[in-house]
């Protein structure tokens, strides 16, 4: 009922992943739930920008576009996948591990938003870092399972919070000030996409007044970062075809 006239809505329902779930086991609740948000942001504020934080992130946002779709009001430079904490992860592991200032390290992450579909571009941190082969695949490999990492920790207590939290509110803030007129804003983010063949990808955004001003693409990949890239294909493809098949069922 408060959504009416809104410029940017940021649905997070769902249940939070415990240990042991498995992503079906995530997507079998949370689908439904991110549908029927869907369904209600479409109709209540169909010109806003739609940030989904709701898991699984790779699904959830197909089922979202589908549901535009239908209802005829979907524009892909406004449906957003909210990927921001994988980018902070990044970030926040590489200056541990490399002693840069975390607030000025950046490290691209595309991909997805899910184990081995999220790949952080070690090869494109700022400012740059040499890392050895050894450092790189251990420092990908944590950064894809940091979300279990908490889980494990947090022992049946839920999943991250607040630092997902903080990173929902970086981005939406970074998404109202390129509406209010910033200029070189940029983030990555989950969203239709045709920078490779799968229909939804990750990877910075140029964001402006309307939402994507442009895709920028994820630059020049590394040998170990482009057989990374082929590895996640499969399973990120097979993500988005669930999404749509819920949406249309």
């Amino acid at each position: 009922k408060q959504w009416y006239q809104r410029r940017v809505a940021i649905t997070a329902g769902g249940v939070p992943r415990k240990p042991g779930m498995t992503r079906d086991d995530l997507f079998n609740i949370n689908a439904g739930i991110a549908m029927s948000l869907a369904e209600a942001a479409s109709k209540a504020c169909p010109d806003a920008m739609l940030c989904i934080i709701s898991n699984p992130v790779n699904s959830t946002v197909p089922i979202a576009a589908e549901v535009y779709k239908k209802n005829g009001v979907f524009d892909p430079r406004k449906l957003f996948g909210v990927t921001t904490l994988d980018i902070v992860r990044a970030n926040t592991f590489i200056s541990e591990l490399k002693g840069t200032p975390v607030t000025q390290t950046q490290c691209p992450v595309i991909g997805g938003h899910a184990g081995v579909t999220i790949l952080p571009l070690l090869s494109q941190v700022e400012p740059s870092c040499d890392f050895t082969d050894e450092e790189r695949a251990a420092l990908t490999v944590r950064i894809q399972n940091a979300g279990t990492e908490v889980v494990d920790a947090k022992a049946g207590g839920g999943s991250a919070t607040l630092s997902m939290a903080y990173a929902g509110a970086r981005f939406a803030f970074a998404l109202l000030q390129a509406m209010n007129g910033a200029k070189n804003v940029v983030e990555c983010s989950y969203v239709e996409s045709d920078v490779t063949d799968l229909q939804f990808f990750s990877n910075p955004l140029l964001l402006g007044p309307h939402g994507i001003e442009a895709n920028l693409g994820m630059g020049t990949l590394i040998d170990f970062e482009q057989e990374c890239l082929e590895k996640l294909k499969p399973e990120l493809s097979g993500s988005i075809a669930k999404g749509v098949a819920f949406a249309n069922q």
